[in-house]
This record gives C-alpha cells, sequence and structure tokens, in this order.
C-alpha cells in the first residue's frame, strides 16, 4: 500500500488528491466503490443513489451514522466504469480515477472542497482509504494527520476548520 496527498492549488477551487495503491484489480476497487454494502466498510456516510443505479444526474443522499450531522446530498456528474467515478458531495466534488497497477489498482480520490476544508478532508479521506485497503485505522490516527496538513495549507488557503463537533 502506498499513500500520498496532495494540495491542488491550480483550479477554480483548491482540492486535495489522494493516492493508493490497491491489491485488487479495477472491477473489485469499482465494486467497492459503487456497492453500497461495500461503501457502508470505509465511506464516512450511507450512499443511496436514487434509483439504485450510478447514472450521470442521478440523486445521491448521503445520511450519516452519528444523527447529529446533517445528511449530505449531491449529484452523479460522470460514470465511466471501471476507470472513472464523480459526484458531489454536500459542497465537495468528489472524483474517483482507477487505472491498473500490475495485478492491482491505482486509485487517485480528488476532492475538491470549500478551502477551510482541505486539512480535515485530506485527514479524514486517508482514515477511509485505510479502511478501503483493510486496515483499521488508529483512534487517534486522524488528528496526527489533521495537525500536519492543517500546518501545510494554512498558507495557501488560510485557517483550516477542525473535526465537525
Amino acid at each position: 500500500m502506498t499513500d500520498a496527498v496532495e494540495l491542488l492549488t491550480d483550479r477554480t477551487r483548491p482540492a486535495v488528491r489522494l493516492e493508493r495503491v490497491l491489491v485488487d484489480p479495477p472491477p473489485v476497487v469499482w465494486r467497492a466503490l459503487t456497492e453500497r454494502e461495500e461503501l457502508r466498510s470505509w465511506f464516512p456516510s450511507d450512499v443511496i443513489v436514487s434509483g439504485g443505479r450510478w447514472e450521470i444526474g442521478a440523486a445521491i443522499t448521503f445520511p450519516f451514522r452519528n444523527v447529529s450531522h446533517p445528511t449530505l446530498t449531491g449529484e452523479v456528474l460522470e460514470v465511466d466504469e471501471p476507470q472513472t467515478l464523480a459526484f458531489t458531495w454536500g459542497e465537495d466534488t468528489l472524483r474517483f480515477e482507477l487505472s491498473p497497477e500490475g495485478d492491482g489498482t491505482r486509485l487517485v480520490l480528488i476532492d475538491e472542497l470549500p478551502p477551510d476544508s482541505a486539512a480535515r478532508n485530506a485527514a479524514g479521506w486517508e482514515q477511509c482509504l485505510d479502511r478501503l485497503v483493510g486496515a483499521e485505522p488508529a483512534g487517534d490516527g486522524w488528528q496526527p494527520r489533521f495537525e500536519r496538513y492543517a500546518a501545510a495549507f494554512t498558507p495557501a488557503l488560510g485557517p483550516q476548520q477542525g473535526r465537525p463537533a
């Protein structure tokens, strides 16, 4: 497993780019990105696609397990199985790119987001991608990651929001 996080500031909105190499081939990883039961094991919320099909324009609802967090909504923007999946997630736009890497898959996640969310989301997505590859992140693993990204991203983007209440 390799992981990397990069801040992208060369676009209309800032984004964080995360990359992992997974042992499974793209069709298996695709299912982890698009099947509701698979998503439950690693994505931070439930993912309910209107009509149950990933089609451009389909509405998505993202209820969180923690009921104090508001439910987000989104829309499917791009589907090119098993290479590209993009959708909105509240204020963010998530883009997943899959490419063969040996017998496995190189996964790139790009999260376009509000500037003050970059450190929080980078740390959170790292935890989620840990779960996707079958590694349970340490209970306190989010905070050191967040602090590292906040220190790195604040000069370019301004103060960073911490973990939601």
